[in-house]
């Protein structure tokens, strides 16, 4: 029994592949200079206009909250040549970060420890429980069934 022409698996080429119509979007970068010019012609705007900014510019409010953090952060200041200034964190050293550890770890440790306690607290009642319903059990006498 053979297998028709047609029905024969070929090797693709790079030609027959779909293509994919939409690329891939790349996210949108702003300047902290545009970040700031929006941010203060959306505070000046009156309350009826600032919609009109966000279409226009094709931003969204949350854009607006998050650079107004920003900039009241002092994140969004430029520098004297244009540039953006960097907001450095302050590097920690080894024994900072190795305390760090310690006490999240610490932490968790006493989280497991009270979780540990609250169940052999239990486990104690539960026990002490059953032991008196064994001994009324033991000291009851037979019932009799007819």
């Amino acid at each position: 029994m053979s297998i028709p022409p047609e029905k024969q698996a070929r090797p693709s080429t790079p030609a027959e592949e779909p293509i994919d119509p939409a690329p891939r979007p790349s996210r949108r970068v702003f300047s902290p200079e545009y970040k700031l010019m929006i941010v203060a012609e959306y505070e000046n705007a009156p309350n009826g206009e600032k919609g009109a900014i966000l279409r226009r510019e094709g931003l969204y409010s949350s854009h607006v909250i998050e650079w107004t953090r920003a900039r009241d952060a002092g994140a969004l200041t430029t520098g004297v040549t244009g540039t953006p200034t960097p907001a450095a964190r302050p590097r920690k050293s080894a024994e900072q970060v190795e305390l760090e550890k310690l006490r999240r770890q610490n932490e968790k440790l006493q989280s497991d420890l009270a979780k540990t306690r609250m169940a052999l607290d239990i486990m104690g009642k539960a026990h002490a429980l059953l032991e008196g319903l064994s001994e009324s059990a033991e000291n009851e006498p037979p019932s009799q069934t007819s």
